[in-house]
């Protein structure tokens, strides 16, 4: 994505995530846009313990870093930062080391716990 185009849609100060199916079910389009992230850091840590988390989902018993990386770019998901311009986290930097080694500390892939839409929930469910 071009930065101009995401400086249209996203206004400094905020970030968004996209979701990318690698397998080609959505076409090329995104199978999500997670917005709500405040920060950079926040975008970058959510995008990397998903793609983390898509990895290990992948993996399976005795398989080599290789199929681990075949099985992902064919069934797994991708995630984009939007709004971070060259600060955005990209999987490409550490796909190999996610592959090669798997997860030990299940906070790694816990994307959930940083999912911005997580606040908006509980300010709907207050009183």
């Amino acid at each position: 994505m071009s930065e101009e185009f995401e400086a249209d849609i996203f206004p400094s100060g905020e970030y968004a995530v996209q979701i990318m199916d690698l397998s080609g079910a959505n076409s090329a389009e995104p199978v999500e846009t997670i917005r709500g992230f405040l920060t950079i850091e926040h975008a970058n840590a959510f995008a990397r313990r998903y793609v983390r988390d898509s990895v290990e989902r992948c993996r399976a018993p005795s398989m080599d870093a290789k199929a681990v990386l075949d099985a992902w770019f064919a069934y797994g998901e991708d995630a984009e930062v939007l709004g971070a311009g060259d600060d955005a986290w990209v999987s490409r930097s550490e796909l190999k080391d996610f592959a090669d080694t798997p997860v030990s500390d299940p906070e790694e892939r816990n994307w959930r716990i940083l999912d911005p839409r997580l606040d908006e929930d509980e300010v709907e469910d207050e009183p």
